[in-house]
């Protein structure tokens, strides 16, 4: 495999990393390839890629987030995406309306995009496939784990024989667990956290920031840690609405980034976590909403 500067590969067995030089963080992201004696197969091909360096035979991208897609231009092989995503990777305009953007911003996300990652207008020839999808690469298999949550078709893939579950957005940051696009879900990733949480696998790679965990032990360690960023969130609107607060009060008082962030999508996301922490605390009798479309707490 040849080198390049703007990654670093690590091998674990079958299992290349090209670890992002730029520590993973949004936009940037850790690549992954599979090389079986038959075919090689990449997994969300990073903003670092300028180039296939590995000679795919198929691509595998987690979900439909600019990020994941930044360097499908690069390969010929067949694109693969979950069936609730594939839409948003075959067109860059369905891909946007996930974000459930308003029109202004959606026409700064839509610039944004085009700056940074200067992509196609989408792959149309990216093929659906479901869970439990296996590619068979000769002497290793990759299988196609759903972990709905972050975005609807999100998934994960567990590479055997050597023991790696990639997990992608379960990404195990601090910043913890992102689910503001239309078809996100705090229910849905609670599942999905516990969906991996009960795979014993040899390594864990997350797309972004830290990389590869070794040993499920720590892995989940880490998990806990993540998923405890719901609840945290939860018991700040909870805090929050110990008065009726509508649902602006409650995106300009900020449930997932700190105030100080002024990005395009930033009230499009805190939006979405809004609505659905109130649907999930509405459903569990923790809160009432007012006759002035607001909320506050039984």
């Amino acid at each position: 495999m040849g080198m390049a500067s703007n990654f670093r590969e690590t091998r674990f067995d079958d299992v290349t990393v090209l670890a992002s030089s730029h520590g993973g963080a949004f936009p940037y992201g850790n690549t992954v390839v599979v090389t079986g004696s038959q075919a090689r197969l990449v997994i969300d091909p990073s903003l670092d890629i300028d180039h296939d360096p590995v000679g795919a035979d198929a691509v595998m991208i987690s979900h439909a987030h600019e990020d994941h897609i930044a360097g499908l231009k690069h390969f010929t092989g067949d694109k693969y995406a979950h069936h609730a995503d594939v839409d948003g990777v075959r067109s860059l305009q369905v891909l946007l309306d996930g974000y459930g953007l308003t029109s202004e911003e959606r026409h700064a996300v839509d610039a944004q995009i085009g700056d940074q990652f200067a992509l196609p207008d989408g792959f149309p020839e990216a093929i659906g496939v479901g869970d439990g999808h296996v590619f068979d690469l000769g002497d290793a298999s990759a299988t196609v784990i759903h972990l709905p949550g972050h975005t609807a078709g999100h998934c994960g893939v567990l590479i055997e024989p050597a023991g790696f579950l990639y997990v992608a957005d379960i990404d195990l940051t601090s910043f913890g667990p992102m689910y503001g696009d239309v078809g996100s879900s705090v229910e849905d990733f609670l599942m999905s956290i516990e969906s991996v949480r009960a795979i014993d696998a040899r390594w864990y790679g997350t797309f972004h920031q830290k990389g590869v965990i070794d040993g499920s032990a720590e892995f989940r360690r880490r998990l806990d840690a993540y998923a405890a960023v719901i609840h945290r969130r939860e018991e700040r609107l909870l805090e929050f609405l110990a008065r009726p607060r509508t649902i602006p009060d409650i995106v300009a008082h900020r449930l997932v980034y700190r105030p100080h962030v002024e990005l395009p999508f930033v009230d499009a996301v805190e939006r979405r976590t809004a609505q659905l922490h109130l649907e999930r605390l509405e459903a569990h009798d923790q809160i009432i909403s007012t006759d002035g479309g607001g909320f506050v707490r039984r």
